[in-house]
């Protein structure tokens, strides 16, 4: 296969050449939609309880306001 390669330099530079031309057209003809969205969208909560202690406003504060996010399609941990 090299040595055919070698021998055939030419037709393999215009099969390279071919291949590069074909993608780029196909680049750029491809949807915006085929392309993903790789932001990762974050909410952070903050919650104050004041006078309580870190494990009740977990309990009662944060926790019910992370299974409630949780509930929102397309939602990830």
């Amino acid at each position: 296969m090299i040595e055919w390669s070698i021998r055939r330099r030419g037709l393999v530079a215009m099969a390279a050449l071919l291949l590069l031309v074909a993608g780029g057209l196909y680049v750029r003809t491809t949807p915006v939609d085929a392309i993903p969205d790789l932001s990762d969208v974050q909410v952070i909560v903050y919650t104050d309880y004041p006078g309580q202690a870190p494990q009740v406003v977990e309990s009662q504060v944060t926790y019910p306001l992370v299974t409630a996010m949780l509930g929102v399609p397309e939602t990830k941990v």
